[in-house]
């Protein structure tokens, strides 16, 4: 399956900001629901926020007001908007796409990329400083 392609991340300072994308080829991204999750230590991934097909946006509570997810149909990507960064969100993201009504709150990473998301990005990894 042709591969979700994250950029952006990086290190930043305690309430800087920063942006994820991740591109899509070869499928279009609107047809499916999208999620970001993130690693923050062992083998779990956390929800951090999901699009669904409807145009549902769901944030996880720690997140909420910093954290914008979007679509761009026309470059056909999916981006994260983080701002007031904390050190607590300091982990490796994922972009992911697929059939999913009910995106898992938290489940191992490896489980969400083999059986509930069809395309699976690389993680990429945000550091916040104190």
């Amino acid at each position: 399956d042709a591969p979700l392609v994250p950029s952006g991340g990086g290190s930043v300072q305690t309430g800087g900001s920063l942006r994820l994308s991740c591109t899509a080829s070869g499928y279009t991204l609107a047809d499916w629901d999208m999620a970001w999750y993130r690693q923050v230590r062992g083998d779990d991934c956390e929800l951090v926020s999901s699009i669904g097909r409807n145009g549902r946006i769901y944030y996880r509570e720690p997140v909420q007001g910093r954290f914008t997810a979007s679509h761009d149909k026309a470059k056909n990507t999916m981006n994260l908007e983080i701002v007031r960064a904390k050190p607590e969100d300091t982990a490796a993201y994922y972009c992911a796409a697929g059939s999913v009504r009910d995106s898992p709150a938290t489940a191992p990473c490896q489980s969400l990329q083999l059986y509930e998301y069809r395309f699976w990005g690389q993680g990429t990894q945000v550091t916040v400083s104190s």
